[in-house]
């Protein structure tokens, strides 16, 4: 019996550790989105909105939706977006967009499609007039993974730290830190200072809101649609705030006002 023992202990200190773990996981990535393949054009814009936060996108990773062209582009075009993408200080990770030429073009340039970022191809039912939508539309069944409707996150939220609720709400009963994330694909509500980024409507929920007891935010994100402090009205830092979208104007006012 001792023998055996020993050869198991044996084996088990002899065994190769694994050298890697491979893991799904949420990530922050940036959509550009194209209306055209002139790189001068992109270059001028792109370095025009970066100006007004460089610290932010700086090399920071974006996925290149090319669902607003009128053609798939030819691989030259693309190539020479994402190289104006790069001369601002952003790496093109991916693509995103319609059409089976796109995986061609994902292919020649070595870039994955991502489906996160894809625009759905399927065109919506025609509906006749007695089958008309009704006014306001009925709400979604909860995702079965969600057992609770809001997660509640009572510690600080330290500088590296990502939070994410999915499928619900998320609230912090304390600060979050410069360079900390908080996410939820619903609303957010921080009863602190808020100093990191605040991404609410995670999974394209336009009527998600953002909350917070002490406005410093470096970003703020709402189904997709972002600003920069830089870019927000500056009497609002150190105020109680709420944040909205409004078609694809991402709004800001004191809470109360």
């Amino acid at each position: 019996m001792s023998t055996n023992l020993e050869l198991s202990l044996k084996d088990a200190i002899d065994a190769p550790r694994t050298v890697i773990d491979i893991r799904y996981s949420e990530v922050g990535l940036v959509q550009v989105r194209i209306r055209t393949t002139d790189p001068h054009a992109i270059l001028n814009e792109l370095a025009a909105r970066v100006a007004a936060a460089p610290h932010f996108f700086r090399r920071i990773a974006v996925c290149l939706d090319l669902s607003a062209l009128e053609k798939t582009p030819e691989v030259a075009e693309i190539h020479a977006v994402i190289e104006a993408v790069r001369r601002v200080g952003m790496l093109s990770v991916g693509l995103a967009g319609d059409g089976v030429e796109l995986e061609t073009v994902a292919s020649a340039l070595n870039l994955p499609i991502l489906s996160s970022f894809r625009t759905p191809t399927r065109p919506a039912p025609v509906l006749e007039p007695e089958q008309a939508a009704p006014t306001t539309p009925e709400p979604a069944p909860a995702p079965a993974d969600s057992n609770v409707s809001t997660l509640i996150h009572n510690q600080p939220v330290r500088s590296g730290q990502r939070i994410y609720a999915r499928n619900r709400d998320l609230i912090v009963n304390a600060g979050v830190a410069a360079g900390a994330e908080v996410m939820a694909d619903g609303c957010l509500h921080i009863y602190g200072p808020l100093r990191g980024r605040a991404m609410a409507g995670g999974r394209g929920d336009p009527a998600a809101r953002v909350f917070c007891q002490e406005f410093e935010a470096e970003l703020v994100s709402i189904a997709g649609v972002f600003r920069v402090f830089e870019t927000i009205p500056a009497e609002l830092a150190g105020m109680p705030v709420q944040a909205w979208l409004a078609g694809e104007d991402l709004h800001f006012a004191p809470i109360g006002a």
